[in-house]
């Protein structure tokens, strides 16, 4: 069983996730929201690494996956989203945890089967395949979504690498 951080960086919000996947189904151990103090840029920069950094330590996840850039909104949106998305990345790679990419087409593909699903789509989803008792708020589920996506990805690359082996 591994367990799996999925990161959904936001400048306002950032949400986490953490999974357990064994390869075929996957279990829900956590998740929640970041809610960023409106504060200087830097401090909400700070902020992110250090609670991710403390999320970390304390579920000790062997993997971890964050989304990428949506790059469909203003630049300056984008350019803040890429800091926050760095300050995720460096609290992960200091806790010395290996760390996947992923589309947002990518991430609503693994679990609704559209690339195009809607927010409420993957709360729906998300709610369904961890069997929770309520549905997520938006960034928490996106960042449950980005963890199952990875374990998926993970899972498909075992079954590769088992056919090319035979």
């Amino acid at each position: 069983m591994a367990i799996i951080l999925g990161i959904d960086p936001g400048s306002q919000i950032t949400g986490f996730g953490v999974i357990e996947s064994n390869g075929i189904t996957a279990s829900y151990i956590s998740c929640g929201c970041l809610r960023l103090a409106k504060t200087s840029f830097a401090c909400k920069l700070y902020t992110i690494f250090s609670e991710l950094g403390d999320i970390l330590a304390e579920f000790k996840p062997e993997t971890a996956a964050i989304e990428q850039v949506f790059v469909k909104i203003n630049p300056g949106t984008a350019l803040k989203l890429g800091q926050a998305r760095g300050a995720a990345i460096v609290a992960v790679a200091q806790a010395n945890v290996s760390l996947a990419e992923y589309s947002t087409r990518q991430v609503k593909q693994a679990v609704v089967g559209y690339g195009g699903a809607t927010k409420e789509q993957v709360q729906h989803m998300i709610k369904h395949l961890l069997k929770l008792n309520k549905t997520p708020q938006a960034d928490a589920a996106d960042a449950l979504a980005v963890a199952i996506c990875h374990a998926n990805m993970q899972r498909g690359l075992k079954i590769l690498q088992r056919g090319i082996k035979q």
